[in-house]
């Protein structure tokens, strides 16, 4: 009902919870960790839990909008892998959901699998959110060139 009246970023945001709330529930239920990270990452952009709650509860509802720079589809990677994380079991169903919406977030498909351990590994390993998403760019760029010069051969 209120949709119309929303803006671009809530909508991205609200996109953004319900990719969560999918991978949350693909080993069949949500663990409270995940559904407490999925809140945590509504009130980091502006929303209240209950909002949260409810967008979790009605999963479907909500078209999934694809962030249109860079920078923004590395942060809702990052959160879907660190979720997956967040139980401290990575099952396969949840593992192929990242790989898939990294795809779908514009990731080359050749790509994502490494894309998605990398960040994984640094998640694992402790490493600031900041500096796995440089090393992550880097990959990309390092990537991308190799790719060009493909082409350009």
């Amino acid at each position: 009902m209120f949709g119309f009246f929303e803006n671009e970023q809530t909508k991205k945001v609200k996109s953004h919870l319900m990719n969560l709330a999918t991978l949350a529930k693909a080993d069949g239920h949500i663990d409270e960790r995940e559904m407490n990270f999925i809140v945590a990452v509504g009130k980091k952009n502006g929303m209240r839990a209950t909002e949260v709650r409810n967008i979790v509860a009605n999963a479907g509802s909500v078209k999934m909008l694809i962030p249109d720079n860079d920078s923004e589809r590395f942060d809702q990677i990052f959160d879907l892998v660190d979720m997956m994380l967040a139980d401290g079991i990575v099952d396969d169903s949840e593992m192929d959901f990242c790989i898939g919406m990294a795809e779908r977030l514009g990731f080359r498909k050749a790509i994502v699998g490494v894309l998605v351990r990398k960040i994984s590994l640094g998640v694992k390993d402790g490493l600031p959110r900041e500096q796995i998403k440089e090393e992550t760019q880097n990959f990309l760029r390092f990537e991308c060139n190799e790719q060009n010069n493909k082409h350009a051969e």
